[in-house]
């Protein structure tokens, strides 16, 4: 005797479509072919657990298997096993296609595929059967700064089994992968990309900005100021005399796959100056007359 389609996902009948799902993905992933090769008793239970799913998945077939024990309706009525017996001659000028489609599909009849269309002598069309379509399945993956930007490899956990994640150089937050086929049910799993911050360097694209402190002297004079590379070393910038606060110097290629990095300047002024250094300031500002605040549109 057949074992029963609940017994084998071990699921109640009471278990929800979310709930069969969730047992038959656990179970096909336990006993599929590809983890268990050779092995001739895992590949007869995951027959099993396929054919348990593709029934209960199905709410008419599933209907007909919780009325009749099986998902074609009853059996020996002339309907049952989906064959139909003698055509449909003794119907011609008496019964309506659309009644004898409704008689089927009470009797468990619809997966029988007829083409109710042209009752009459004319020869029924058949309709592949379908299956199942798998879903997709969506996930959130964290990925540190360095690894979104020159690429790598993650491992990810999916039903148990670690899986190797091939994260592509130039990744970007918000990004999503479709894995194809990962899933013991068929499906996608697809994950949508969440890069973490970088403790200095910014993003703009496939650009980089980094913020590079710099003295008050060295605005006024100008000078060369080290800036960290994304690779971890640096690189000496020339810093142009009269630099302000946020002026940007341009790196080319230093960014991410080819883009650029550009150099923030941030002025730094002493917090205590002694009184010498006052005076010449004082003396400074009265030989540069300056007014930065004369072109603000306020």
């Amino acid at each position: 005797m057949a074992r029963d389609f609940y017994e084998i996902l071990g699921v109640p009948k009471t278990a929800t479509e979310e709930q069969i799902t969730k047992a038959y993905r656990k179970l096909a992933g336990k006993y599929h072919p590809d983890r268990n090769p050779g092995d001739k008793e895992a590949e007869t239970k995951f027959k099993e657990i396929q054919n348990a799913y593709d029934v209960l998945s199905d709410k008419a077939k599933r209907a007909n298997y919780d009325r009749y024990g099986s998902a074609g309706g009853p059996q020996g009525s002339g309907f049952g096993g989906g064959g139909f017996q003698g055509g449909f001659s003794g119907f011609e000028g008496n019964v309506s296609p659309e009644m004898v489609e409704e008689l089927l599909r009470q009797f468990g009849g619809g997966g029988l595929g007829f083409d109710f269309g042209n009752l009459g002598g004319s020869r029924s069309r058949g309709r592949a059967r379908s299956r199942p379509v798998a879903e997709d399945v969506e996930h959130d993956l964290e990925v540190p700064f360095m690894v979104a930007a020159k690429g790598g490899q993650m491992d990810l956990s999916v039903d148990g089994q670690m899986v190797g994640v091939n994260v592509p150089a130039g990744a970007k937050d918000g990004q999503t992968l479709r894995l194809k086929g990962l899933l013991p049910s068929g499906g996608n799993l697809k994950l949508k990309l969440h890069v973490q911050p970088h403790p200095y360097f910014r993003r703009e694209g496939d650009d980089l900005t980094v913020e590079v402190p710099i003295s008050l002297s060295e605005a006024v004079l100008g000078g060369k100021v080290d800036a960290p590379t994304l690779d971890g070393g640096r690189v000496s910038v020339t810093v142009p005399p009269g630099a302000s606060s946020g002026s940007r110097l341009r790196l080319r290629g230093l960014g991410i796959k080819g883009g650029d990095m550009y150099v923030v300047l941030k002025v730094v002024v002493p917090k205590h100056v002694e009184a010498r250094s006052r005076e010449l300031m004082e003396e400074f500002a009265k030989l540069n007359p300056q007014n930065p605040r004369s072109d603000v549109p306020w």
